[in-house]
């Protein structure tokens, strides 16, 4: 018998900066079980020297990774900034960036796509991220909405008539420090409005919905509310459509065919469908001339570090899937 030598896979080496938060405690999550990676550093300075499970308690028993408060970029493959907003750009003035380091931001710092960012939206930018050695990783409420939208701009079916949506989202998505609205003895049992036709993630939904429609100039009317539970959005969009409801489906379907994590569902969604997954679950149907199309993701994960990593997979040519097998709780 002949014996064969193994050759174990060379993994790539990954770098978190503002490692204390939402996102990047879901991060850590994905990529400790991610095959391809593993992680070198998680930078804190609040918490450095503490071992990363006693802030991220779900991760007791899943990692021995300390806080750091220094950040060897020249050591890593991959970058993931994890910030504040308006902090990446200090960063990379305080910091030279070593050549070949490839970067995922999920603040809003780049989302404009400048400084030779690319918008990391898979569902309509696959292949330039999968060239891309920077990615602006989308907002949360942004990934819900514009993947209702996405089938639409790309046929030029959006109406200058405009746009209605409200989307409900979860605590989490306030962030991890606790403020008037997010503790819990006020949002339980508890709903509100905030930043009603004014939130900054417009400005991204329709610098991608004019990429593929260039010509709409209608008004999104987008009012987001706080809702009583802690993961999770769940939007819901209604507009003008000539098409009908079989027709529309079939334009979802078929531009989702290839897109592993937009789900076009059959029958009416639920936020439970797309909690702790990578999902968005999206729904259509016909009121009339309106069309109502429903969406519900998971916030932290497709929109955040789910999203992300997807976008990590997309940038080193893994399978878009690899870290990303998730099943929703459901009750």
């Amino acid at each position: 018998m002949t014996a064969h030598s193994y050759t174990p896979t060379v993994k790539k080496k990954i770098g978190i900066i503002g490692g204390a938060g939402y996102t990047a405690g879901e991060l850590l999550r994905l990529l400790i079980n991610h095959p391809e990676v593993e992680v070198s550093f998680v930078h804190s300075s609040s918490n450095a020297g503490r071992p990363v499970a006693e802030v991220h308690q779900d991760l007791i028993g899943e990692t021995d990774l300390v806080f750091s408060d220094t950040h060897p970029l020249d050591g890593i493959d991959i970058l993931f900034l994890c910030q504040a907003h308006g902090q990446s750009r200090r960063f990379w003035e305080e910091n030279p960036r070593p050549a070949g380091l490839k970067v995922i931001d999920l603040a809003q710092d780049y989302r404009d796509q400048s400084c030779g960012y690319v918008y990391g939206l898979p569902e309509v930018n696959l292949h330039r991220i999968a060239g891309a050695d920077s990615v602006a990783n989308p907002g949360c409420f942004a990934t819900a909405l514009q993947l209702s939208l996405l089938p639409l701009a790309a046929a030029g079916l959006l109406p200058d008539s405009g746009i209605e949506i409200t989307a409900l989202t979860g605590s989490t998505g306030a962030g991890v420090k606790p403020g008037a609205t997010t503790h819990f003895s006020w949002r339980s049992g508890n709903i509100s409005v905030y930043k009603p036709f004014t939130h900054q993630h417009l400005t991204e939904i329709g610098m991608t919905l004019r990429q593929l429609q260039p010509g709409f100039g209608g008004e999104i009317h987008f009012v987001p509310v706080r809702g009583d539970f802690a993961r999770g959005i769940f939007a819901m969009t209604h507009l003008d459509c000539p098409l009908s409801e079989q027709e529309v489906v079939k334009l979802y379907k078929d531009y989702y065919a290839a897109a592993p994590f937009a789900v076009v569902s059959d029958a009416p969604v639920s936020l439970k469908q797309a909690v702790n997954t990578n999902k968005a679950v999206i729904h259509v149907e016909k009121h009339g001339s309106r069309l109502l199309i429903t969406c519900a993701e998971d916030n932290l994960l497709k929109g955040a570090s789910g999203q992300a990593v997807q976008n990590m997979n997309i940038m080193e040519g893994w399978d878009q899937r690899s870290g990303l097998n998730l099943k929703p709780s459901a009750f």
